[in-house]
């Protein structure tokens, strides 16, 4: 025995004046520490029922249920996670996903319940005595499971692509779209975002799989007019993507795109299909855009046989003659076009209704008549002197544009609009003049500060950086012309207020802020509307109409039974709400038909 060993009862009694450690009713008087995993807390505020947290729990422990206290709405699902204490194991991964930091954990461990139902329960919904614990697992400052920011897509920088229409984005490369879709937790808010629904997080997971066939499928099973949404889809469902809670949105539109690129053309048709047998059903559709023909892709698809007439000499309505080809190259277009006519519909271009056939004639020769004739027609401002020959349309301009028109190019335009078609021309006319003149003079004129404009967040920044001058809360107040008739300028005033108390367009100016903004033309682009005229004088008087728009039922169907309307001219200009009428439309006919065999 060592003198250490002799000594050290001894030394115990140095500890005799202290506070013992030992706690002496453990059951109640021993918290969990500061960062404990103890049960869940969820803010509902905060939490978008994104199912993230179902889905990366490896027990099964929870279920995202419907619950009255959440609203379902446009980037919250309405459903909120219920916790299964019998198969949670608090390894807190559910919190570490948790995209909007909702889910949390207290460091409450004790809970004591007779009957075991109680462990299954709704954090934030079923109300527990740990609901305001300060103390607790919360996901640290800066982790996160997935990259915050999406992966850059390439493109060409201004002064490269300020004189040519050639596409400006390069797409992504297969190792650049698999470390995006990485970056996607198939939350499925996108789906419901989306107005045709589309199989978002399956196609995202093809290819994250590399399998393009597989996802090129799930995009025409929905969309026929992919290639077209691929580019200039206003993508609604990027912001209700649950990522963009703790960084970028997934970068859906981009890598829809990037499927359509890995898939060789001609294999298109046999990854879609074949049509069903014939029914012996005849169906007409007038306008050529995506409205009319995701309509006659439909019906195709199931037997029917269709007849599209277009007024213009080639297909895809505004998508063609609307939207420049920087944005969307016309073999883009043309391929989803082609592809509709592969599966047998037939399109009779340069074919006026109204003019060249009756719409008397259609509804003696079809079954059924759909309408989606687009917003052709520029909207006026209606200022003074804006009748003058150098005042025009924004549309007609991008017609002429397209179609290779000749027309007076401006040394100095001015654009009156906020939205996609005002940066539309206002881009286009600058490319012409770097070209034809070696230098862009383009304004554009706004009522909105530019925080508030219409147009793409893209479409304003690539604006600025290709020269074009964008000038905010300008109300156009006139058209200034000289003694020899010549237009020199456009007046505006700043603008104070746009919109009344009861948010009606009553617009406040400050008369003293005057600007006159010197140009020789002057470009209005500030909404357009459909020309109805081909419907004549006793049908126009037949039909039901709500505020100058023809009036339809849920599913496209007008107060006249045989005809259908759909697209821009019933819901404003958007490709892939002009789609998701198509889908509803062509499901509707089929369905009146059916009753008919």
């Amino acid at each position: 025995m060592s003198i250490r060993d002799l000594l050290s009862p001894f030394t115990a009694w140095k500890y005799v004046l202290r506070n013992p450690v030992t706690i002496p009713d453990p059951l109640n008087e021993r918290p969990g520490s500061a960062r404990y995993r103890g049960f869940h807390k969820n803010d509902n505020e905060k939490c978008i029922g994104c199912g993230t947290c179902e889905a990366i729990c490896q027990n099964g422990a929870i279920d995202m249920l419907p619950v009255a206290q959440a609203e379902t709405k446009p980037g919250d699902s309405g459903l909120r996670p219920r916790i299964d204490y019998g198969r949670c194991c608090w390894c807190a991964l559910c919190v570490d996903v948790c995209m909007t930091s909702s889910l949390t954990m207290s460091n409450e461990y004790k809970w004591i319940e007779s009957d075991p139902d109680a462990f299954r329960f709704t954090p934030g919904v079923d109300k527990k005595f740990w609901d305001n614990a300060e103390l607790g697992y919360q996901r640290p400052e800066g982790h996160r499971l997935t990259e915050q920011k999406r992966v850059e897509m390439g493109e060409m920088e201004a002064e490269q692509r300020i004189d040519s229409f050639a596409e400006i984005v390069d797409g992504y490369t297969i190792e650049q779209a698999k470390l995006e879709a990485d970056r996607c937790v198939s939350c499925g808010l996108c789906i419901a975002t989306c107005p045709a629904h589309m199989a978002i997080p399956d196609y995202i997971d093809a290819v994250r799989e590399g399998d393009y066939e597989r996802g090129l499928k799930l995009l025409y099973d929905t969309n026929p007019f992919s290639n077209v949404c691929g580019r200039v889809c206003t993508r609604k469902c990027e912001d209700t993507c649950a990522s963009r809670h703790e960084g970028d949105p997934i970068a859906i539109r981009w890598l829809k795109r990037h499927i359509i690129d890995q898939v060789p053309y001609e294999k298109y048709r046999d990854i879609i299909g074949s049509p069903d047998s014939a029914t012996g059903k005849k169906i007409a559709i007038i306008g050529a855009g995506p409205a009319g023909l995701t309509t006659a892709f439909d019906l195709v698809r199931k037997g029917h046989e269709v007849i599209v007439y277009e007024a213009q000499a080639a297909g895809g309505g505004m998508t063609r003659y609307g939207i420049p080809e920087y944005r969307l190259p016309y073999d883009a277009l043309d391929r989803d076009i082609n592809l509709i006519i592969s599966l047998g519909v037939k399109i009779h271009y340069n074919t006026k209704i109204g003019a060249d056939i009756s719409m008397q004639q259609l509804t003696h020769d079809f079954d059924a008549v759909v309408l989606a004739i687009g917003l052709q027609e520029g909207r006026q401002t209606r200022i003074p002197r804006s009748e003058h020959e150098k005042v025009y349309r924004a549309v007609d301009l991008l017609d002429k544009i397209t179609s290779k028109e000749a027309f007076d190019l401006p040394h100095c335009a001015v654009v009156i609009g906020g939205g996609n078609v005002a940066m539309d021309i206002a881009r286009s006319l600058a490319r012409l003049q770097k070209q034809q003149y070696g230098k862009v003079d383009v304004v554009v004129t706004a009522m909105e500060d530019q925080q508030h404009f219409m147009a793409d967040a893209d479409e304003i920044k690539e604006s600025l950086e290709e020269g074009i001058v964008i000038q905010d809360n300008c109300g156009p107040q006139g058209c200034e012309i000289d003694e020899s008739g010549k237009l020199i300028g456009l007046k505006t005033w700043k603008v104070l207020s746009i919109f009344d108390q009861n948010k009606r367009f009553s617009p406040v100016y400050d008369d003293s802020d005057e600007t006159v903004y010197a140009c020789d033309t002057v470009i209005e682009a500030i909404g357009q509307f459909s020309d109805t005229s081909l419907l004549g004088d006793a049908l126009t008087e037949k039909l039901e109409w709500d505020r100058g728009r023809m009036q339809v039922d849920s599913d496209g169907r007008t107060s006249e039974s045989w005809l259908w309307s759909a697209g821009d001219c019933v819901n404003g200009p958007d490709v892939i709400h002009a789609v998701a009428d198509g889908h509803r439309v062509a499901n509707s006919i089929h369905n009146y038909l059916l009753e008919k065999i």
